[in-house]
């Protein structure tokens, strides 16, 4: 008996356990979500449909809660749902952990109802296109009568329909990427209304299993009195009823998408900063040094060990035009890479364009071995023909796939700008012009020539005495008449970087695209997109011909200015003059993802403003000692990124190819210029940023890499404040911060005063008082109860001296102004601690700007007064004791150093690193010392002090203290702003002080008009 019974329990307890799994019916009635969140055209009609479901609900047994808020799309709160409703939701609601929540939702079981314009929703997610079965294309104006035809009855939504024909009016959709696995129920007859383009079968509902759930659409939906019609309510139940199913409790384990990493886990380690003059492309070698190089012809090493940056080698490159002003040629050092058997061979490829009269760009190889970069060496491989003096489109990124070919992007050799002096021209559309000596308008001649290497991406087997052969698969077979067999994709513009999958050979890249702002689809074509495109075999990717989605141009002409054919995808014509190859060419490809200046409707994410679409590697952490440098989350996905907007993105594909997801990647780290991305040996993804301003040397350009934390977060200081930062002795301050643990650890605090003490607390404020003259750094460190610490900022505390206190008074109304009615002002300084004012220190300035908002751009009167107060810091400091301003002493006078680097543009960022880090050798052996605890704006307060002794310039006079200013503002100026600054003298071991006082007037009819 008992052995009976245990035999009971261990079944019973199995069928508990199923239970658990997605077996087990729910408790109690069924719920649903309507989500009806809009981020594009929101529909009048959404309250009248959650009434109407709503309604259902209480009518048929089912419960409804209703959201607009996506922050509750995350597991703990969708499990509790049978289905949810997207309720005519517009573009992008979800960010991309709540994506992945509601993709798990339905891998668990859920259910899902799109109504309406669910399906002009999330164009970028190609998952929840998938899911819900299509996308929304256009629609003809109104809400035409139209016959619905029901073509399935055995279908909840349907079955209850007594004719074949449902006659009724709405707003009908056109569709594109119609989901081919989906049940079509309800489909529209577009002979009975106009405006409809999907033609003899145009599906209007439909259902379908997917991914482990169940999906249901209606088209219908758009008015208010769809949702209380009979019939539709019925379909509309059907659909719901459908989704919900047998209302069984969700099974995540089923659930296979991940939940996307915290952004703010990752962080750019920098590495170098402010050391490059145009990079351009990397390599990372099997030690982590990386090879870098610039535009100009230098290749860099930055040293992994030391690190330390240097010049390692300098090629004699054509970087500018030598014959034709005003043209910036791209050409130069454009490309770098490492052989695959690096650390064996010592192989670095070299894509340049070498001087002289050979006008080419030529793919090469050295040695470099030790640190010793190899010129000599040299093994010329291949060389791509380069029409010269011209702007623009070089390509020239390398790079080798898991079979060891190489593969070299090239640029389509033509000039996109519109010619001088003739009456038609490009306007930023494709460039066609065939007419004898204008071949740099017509890329016909480079990119749409199956027998010229530009415009390309070239596949080849380097060998080991350098010479190469031709992979099977390339575009054309070695042989075949009028083409090149080197040409793995051709139809390209600037596919300016490229990658290669590390497993399976698909080949990326981002096109930089053509420039037109507008459509003109008739008489030129479409306007310019950039383009992320992949290869998983060779092809034609369409430009000139095409570009984006295969948006075709139309074969213009220059001579007469008239429009011809419109190009045709699937036969592609390249009829120009200047075409040395085949006439019919393949047919061509669209890219994945294609973005214009403006916002995208089809891809939201990418933003909009300037545009250089860039790919980067794909991830995986197997291939990485330790898992790499990213979490497994990202394996499989591709990094795209673009060097203009300063994003990074990650992309994964069905396995069809087709757009899966495009995510947000390390989305909080800024990136000034990313012009390369390169996978290192140990998995970390190493950062180029070329920096903000073009052909030059800028600060912010940089090498990193990104570092990923998964494990515990330090603390993270929002903000501290300090009631006083100057003045009497004793001076007395008390600091408080604000920060918070991302784990909830407990958290404590230690505080530096800058005098030697410091003292730990467990609540976040302190009191201190200081006994002696001087400035002083207060910070505070946050530490968690795990031991991982977050430093705050340091804040100057000046300790028996006050600032200066600054005020404007001006007469009559002190809110507006009027162009040219005077404005009477006086400024007064007062300084706490009794001193005489010294009127030369006072510096009164009046600016105009566009809007209120600007007002904190008055900065011009700053550098006046952080020239009076460096001369107060060289002397408040120990620099007195080594310089004067223009006598001898043991160091430089000031004025010396100032004629020494006046024609510098670096020379201030140089002696400002100087002030800090000391040293000599530059004037003499006498070593000047360091100042480690001197801050970037004290220093940039010398700096400008003594570049002020060599400043011949006009300098801006202030106003006088008190007087009137007639305003002279331009039309645009809306805002007038007078500041007023004084610097005091310091105090004995104090530094000295400056008090400002901004009075902002608004012009008084444009704030009549505000009103």
């Amino acid at each position: 008996m008992k052995k009976t019974v245990s035999i009971l329990v261990l079944i019973v307890g199995l069928i508990l356990a199923a239970c658990g799994d997605g077996s087990q019916k729910r408790e109690g009635k069924p719920k649903v979500l309507v989500f009806s969140k809009t981020s594009g055209w929101h529909h009048k009609s959404i309250p009248a449909g959650i009434a109407a479901i709503q309604k259902l609900g209480a009518e048929n047994g089912f419960q409804v809660d209703t959201t607009i808020n996506s922050e509750l799309f995350n597991e703990d709160n969708l499990k509790q749902y049978s289905a949810i409703i997207f309720l005519s939701t517009t573009l992008n609601v979800l960010d991309a952990k709540q994506e992945a929540s509601f993709e798990r939702y339905i891998q668990a079981g859920g259910g899902f109802v799109g109504i309406h314009a669910a399906a002009d929703t999330e164009y970028d997610w190609g998952w929840y296109t998938k899911l819900v079965g299509a996308q929304f294309a256009s629609h003809p104006k109104g809400t035409p009568e139209a016959d619905f035809i029901v073509t399935d009855k055995n279908f909840a939504a349907t079955e209850f329909f007594t004719d074949s024909v449902w006659h009724r009016s709405d707003e009908i959709y056109n569709y594109n990427k119609i989901n081919p696995d989906v049940h079509v129920v309800m489909t529209v007859d577009e002979s009975t209304y106009e405006g409809g383009t999907n033609g003899d079968y145009h599906p209007f509902a439909w259902y379908h299993e997917f991914d482990g759930g169940r999906a249901f659409y209606t088209g219908a939906g758009h008015t208010d009195e769809t949702f209380s019609e009979e019939l539709f309510l019925k379909h509309l139940l059907g659909g719901i009823n459908y989704a919900i199913g047998e209302n069984k409790v969700l099974d995540y384990s089923k659930a296979t998408t991940q939940i996307p990493p915290d952004v703010d886990r990752f962080t750019k380690k920098q590495l170098s900063v402010g050391e490059f003059f145009e990079p351009t492309e990397m390599a990372v070698l099997p030690n982590n040094d990386v090879l870098i190089a610039q535009r100009r012809g230098q290749v860099l090493l930055y040293n992994d060990a030391t690190q330390e940056l240097k010049e390692v080698a300098s090629l004699d490159v054509y970087y500018k035009t030598l014959n034709t002003p005003g043209v910036n040629a791209e050409e130069g050092l454009m490309g770098l890479q490492k052989d695959p058997d690096f650390a064996t061979n010592h192989w670095i490829y070299l894509y340049y364009s070498p001087t002289g009269d050979k006008w080419v760009n030529r793919l090469s190889r050295f040695q470099y071995k030790d640190g010793v970069f190899d010129l000599a060496s040299e093994q010329v491989i291949l060389e791509v023909d380069s029409q010269r003096e011209i702007c623009c489109h070089t390509g020239g990124s390398i790079a080798f796939g898991p079979d060891k070919l190489l593969y070299l992007s090239t640029g389509d050799n033509s000039t996109p700008f519109n010619e001088k002096g003739v009456k038609y021209v490009n306007n930023g559309y494709a460039p066609l012009n065939d007419i004898p000596g204008h071949e740099q308008y017509d890329a016909r001649r480079s990119s749409g020539n199956t027998n010229d290497l530009r415009g390309k991406i070239i596949r080849i087997k380097v060998n080991e005495d350098g010479s190469y052969d031709i992979p099977e698969g390339n575009l054309f077979a070695k042989g075949t008449e009028k083409t090149r067999p080197e040409i793995y994709t051709m139809g390209h513009r600037n596919p300016y970087r490229i990658s290669v999958d590390q497993k399976n050979s698909t080949l990326y890249w981002g096109e930089v695209g053509p420039d037109a702002r507008n459509d003109q689809f008739e008489k030129r074509g479409p306007k310019g997109y950039d383009e992320m495109n992949r290869a998983t075999e060779a092809g034609n990717f369409g430009w000139p011909l095409f570009v984006a989605d295969n948006k075709p141009y139309v074969d213009y002409d220059y001579e007469t200015g008239e429009s011809g054919i419109t190009f045709d995808p699937q036969k592609p014509i390249n009829d120009s003059k200047n075409n040395t190859g085949l006439r019919e060419l393949p047919p061509a490809k669209e890219a994945y993802i294609y973005y214009p200046y403006v916002d995208s409707k089809e891809f939201p994410e990418v933003g909009s403003g300037g545009r250089n679409a860039m790919a980067g590697p794909t991830y995986y952490s197997d291939m990485y000692p330790n898992g790499g440098g990213l979490p497994s989350y990202f394996d499989g996905k591709t990094i795209i990124y673009d060097w203009m907007r300063g994003w990074m993105k990650a992309v994964t594909f069905f396995e069809d190819g087709t757009l899966y997801k495009m995510e947000p990647f390390a989305s909080d780290i800024k990136v000034n210029s990313l012009i390369d991305m390169e996978m290192g040996p140990n998995g970390r993804v190493y950062l180029l940023e070329y920096g903000s301003g073009w052909f030059t040397q800028n600060e912010n350009s940089g090498l990193s890499y990104i570092e990923y934390n998964g494990g515990n977060r330090p603390p993270i200081i929002d903000h501290m404040v300090v009631d006083h930062t100057s003045g009497k002795l004793p001076l007395t301050i008390n600091a408080k911060v604000e920060a918070r643990d991302r784990e909830d650890d407990a958290i404590s605090y230690v505080w530096d005063f800058g005098n030697g003490e410091s003292k730990e607390t467990t609540e976040p404020q302190i009191s201190h008082t200081y006994d002696t003259a001087g400035d002083y750094r207060i910070s505070v460190e946050v530490k968690d109860d795990k031991g991982d610490a977050v430093k705050s900022d340091m804040i100057t505390i000046v300790a028996g001296n006050s600032r200066p206190e600054v005020t404007i008074a001006l007469e009559g109304n002190a809110e507006f102004f009027e162009k040219g009615i005077p404005v009477k002002y006086e400024v007064k300084a007062k300084d706490a601690d009794g001193d005489t004012i010294d009127p030369k220190n006072i510096f009164v300035s009046v600016d105009y700007l566009e809007s209120f908002d600007e007002q904190n751009m008055s900065l011009g009167h700053q550098q006046v007064s952080a020239a009076v107060t460096g001369k107060a810091l060289t002397q408040g400091m120990d620099c007195k004791t080594c310089h004067k301003e223009n006598g001898p002493s043991i160091g430089p006078n000031y004025r010396a150093v100032a004629d020494k680097y006046k024609k510098d543009k670096k020379a201030k960022a140089y002696l400002q690193k100087k002030i800090v880090s000391g040293g000599g050798g530059v004037w003499g052996e006498v070593v000047m010392p360091a100042h480690p605890n001197i801050t970037k704006d004290e220093t940039r307060q010398i700096v400008e002090y003594i570049m002020s002794l060599a400043d011949t310039s006009v300098k801006e006079k202030s106003l006088p203290a008190s007087g009137s200013i007639v305003p002279k503002p331009t039309k645009d100026d809306k805002v007038m702003v007078i500041t007023a600054s004084y610097t005091d003298n310091g105090q004995e071991g104090a530094i000295p002080l400056t008090g400002v006082q901004t009075v902002v007037l608004k012009e008084k009819e444009a704030a009549d008009t505000s009103k």
